[in-house]
């Protein structure tokens, strides 16, 4: 699969919206994700209002592009009602790498913000979005049209595996 070796995080974007059919393809591959009990204990906010962007994208002092994107994708776990509350990081992680991959499949770019479990960065996407109580952020996917191709090293390490035949 391409789509593993030519994923980059990339942070500038060109000007241009992007199209809702496409949105909904990041969508679509977020929730084929495998999930512990089937849990899906996911929910998604679409932000393409410039104004909640800024606000995003001072989350962190890393979170900035979320501010220059024309979108991002917020994803959110629910507090309570899960079977397996111990998975909702492994389960929503699992989430966004497949963002992540269909975003490069679909020639857009896009950057994986870390917010959860840091309570003042969960706390001002939370702010941002209006968020019920019952909800919390995982991370922000800033993404758009790359405004240049990034070339991705080949990053194998050979000494970092470790056989046992």
């Amino acid at each position: 699969m391409k789509e593993i070796f030519a994923r980059a995080s990339v942070r500038s974007y060109e000007d241009k919206p992007v199209e809702k059919e496409k949105i909904e393809q990041l969508l679509r591959a977020a929730m084929a994700a495998p999930t512990a009990k089937n849990q899906r204990p996911w929910e998604f906010y679409v932000v393409e209002n410039k104004e909640v962007l800024e606000k995003l994208g001072a989350a962190s002092q890393y979170a900035w592009p979320a501010g220059k994107a024309p979108a991002a994708i917020v994803i959110c776990y629910r507090k309570e009602g899960n079977s397996a509350p111990e998975m909702l990081d492994i389960d929503c992680a699992i989430c966004a790498e497949n963002i992540w991959l269909e975003l490069a499949h679909l020639g857009l770019g896009g950057l994986m913000l870390g917010i959860a479990p840091l309570e003042e960065r969960m706390k001002i996407v939370a702010e941002a979005l209006n968020l019920p109580e019952n909800l919390a952020a995982f991370t922000v996917i800033p993404f758009g049209y790359p405004k240049k191709e990034k070339e991705r090293p080949d990053r194998y390490e050979a000494e970092r595996v470790h056989w046992l035949a």
